[in-house]
């Protein structure tokens, strides 16, 4: 009885531990089952991680792709930049090299200018001077006689017909040798100035000695030159004689007035311009 009981005993202990055994199997079984299902959750999180990550990856590659093509563009555009640079850069040195040769030649003629001007003045001052000394050596005579003006740079005397010949004649009178000397003392003076004799005629044909007008006109500017150069000792160097018979008038020559002031003889005083001319000549090389 005892061991009947002892094994019964021996029998509910192994029951029970077999009970505890499985309890604790159980468990353990559904612990890891939870265990596997959070992992599969874990993993399925990761996975969704990884996935996003990778999109993100992709797009910053191709942002980077991007940013490399833009990086590039510009780095090109920067290469042209300076090649354009150092182009303007080297006109900008031929321009300033060229402005600066420009700005000496300008210099240059802008003296040149100066000097020309400077000369024309003096030569307007001579000329006036010319005059005024002209008209105070004829003072005495008469308007209807002779007149004495400026015309392009020139002094102009002018001696009437009545004056210095007779009608028709080539031959100085006294008291046109008298108003000769009196221009040619103006002339000893100012020896610089050249001297152009011109004779005029009006259009009446003229009749006797001489062949026409022509004739006549020259005929009397070299009377005038004889005077001025064997008379009062002008250089003859200096003197000039040409005719212009009838065909440079001064007023009509339909009237005896008119005709009576053609018929003259103009003494044209011109102050030398050989330097005017040397300064101009230089600036034309």
């Amino acid at each position: 009885m005892k061991q009947i009981t002892a094994i019964l005993k021996m029998c509910c202990f192994v029951l029970v531990m077999l009970q505890l055994g499985s309890c604790v199997a159980k468990k353990k079984f559904v612990a890891a089952q939870s265990a596997i299902q959070q992992l599969q959750q874990d993993s399925g999180r990761l996975a969704g991680q990884l996935n996003q990550l990778q999109r993100e990856f992709a797009d910053l590659q191709q942002k980077n792709s991007s940013l490399q093509q833009q990086l590039n563009e510009t780095s090109g555009k920067l290469d042209e930049t300076n090649r354009r640079l150092n182009s303007t850069s080297s006109a900008l040195e031929t321009s300033n090299k060229n402005a600066a040769s420009a700005a000496g030649t300008i210099a240059q003629q802008q003296k040149r200018l100066e000097a020309l001007q400077a000369m024309i003045d003096q030569q307007k001052r001579t000329t006036d001077e010319l005059r005024r000394k002209m008209s105070d050596a004829l003072v005495k005579f008469n308007s209807n006689e002779l007149s004495v003006s400026v015309k392009n740079g020139k002094v102009y005397v002018s001696l009437q017909e009545n004056l210095l010949f007779p009608s028709g004649s080539a031959v100085v009178n006294l008291k046109g040798k008298e108003a000769l000397g009196k221009l040619a003392e103006v002339l000893d003076v100012n020896p610089d100035i050249n001297v152009n004799i011109e004779g005029h005629t009006d259009s009446i044909p003229i009749r006797g000695r001489f062949e026409d007008n022509w004739a006549l006109s020259v005929a009397r500017a070299t009377a005038i030159v004889r005077v001025l150069t064997k008379d009062y000792h002008i250089d003859p160097v200096r003197v000039t004689a040409t005719g212009h018979s009838q065909y440079d008038p001064v007023d009509s020559n339909a009237t005896p007035a008119g005709r009576a002031r053609n018929r003259r003889t103009e003494i044209i005083l011109t102050p030398r311009l050989d330097e005017l001319y040397k300064l101009i000549e230089a600036g034309g090389q």
